[in-house]
């Protein structure tokens, strides 16, 4: 059973897993979530998808994930794994077809040395709209997340490769796009002024089977976050 729309509190829980398939517990806006839904995607695994409505969250997704957070993957034996990248790392290692990370043991290290040094940009995607609204000045959290992009521009720059782990996509690309599919909804587009191989990479993203598959439109994008922001999320916006 694959499922568009969320399951809230008091639904009755899904059945087992099939024997062919892995089930992802998601939600359809989540940038988290959808970096599993980009590695499921590109590798071509048959999975099948239950949408939870994170503000009144099912006491039996509860069960399986006591952070309450997607992704979450469930297996036909019931093994349940949680967190975004462990996630996609445990896809990369359980269907080998198309690796995504690649097999040096230094190769991988540095992209996940590269995906920590991400992770300390993520907080801006959220703090500067947040702060816009409460009429707060940003020019310091954007002079400092246009630092950290300029780091990521010039590591493209450095490398001479079309993507950040080569001339093809790998992990770290996925692990990085769904943040970038949001800029413009967030207001930071202007962080990316200074950053041209960036914006390339941006470019060449969208170009991609696995992200065509799992994007949404701004109009899409922009209608959920209102949404969220007025304290009433629609995750079942546009079915």
């Amino acid at each position: 059973m694959s499922t568009e729309k969320s399951f809230a509190k008091g639904s009755a829980a899904p059945g087992p897993v099939p024997k062919d398939q892995i089930r992802l517990y998601s939600m359809r806006f989540c940038p988290f979530a959808q970096r599993t839904r980009l590695v499921l995607h590109a590798k071509g695994i048959k999975f099948e998808t239950i949408n939870i409505n994170l503000k009144e969250k099912p006491d039996w997704f509860l069960q399986k994930n006591p952070l309450g957070l997607v992704p979450v993957l469930e297996t036909p034996a019931g093994e349940i794994i949680y967190e975004s990248s462990i996630t996609c790392e445990y896809l990369d290692e359980v269907y080998p077809e198309k690796k995504l990370l690649p097999s040096s043991p230094f190769a991988k290290a540095q992209q996940r040395m590269m995906l920590e040094h991400f992770s300390k940009i993520v907080p801006f995607f959220y703090r500067i709209p947040s702060a816009k609204r409460n009429g707060e000045d940003v020019s310091g959290m954007e002079a400092e997340m246009k630092e950290k992009l300029g780091k990521l521009n010039e590591e493209l720059v450095q490398k001479k490769t079309k993507f950040f782990g080569g001339d093809s996509i790998t992990m770290i690309d996925y692990m990085m796009w769904p943040h970038f599919e949001r800029t413009e909804v967030y207001g930071v587009m202007n962080c990316l002024d200074h950053t041209p191989e960036l914006k390339k990479w941006m470019e060449r993203m969208l170009e991609d089977p696995a992200v065509k598959a799992t994007m949404f439109s701004i109009e899409a994008h922009r209608a959920f976050y209102k949404s969220f922001i007025d304290g009433k999320p629609d995750y079942d916006y546009g079915l």
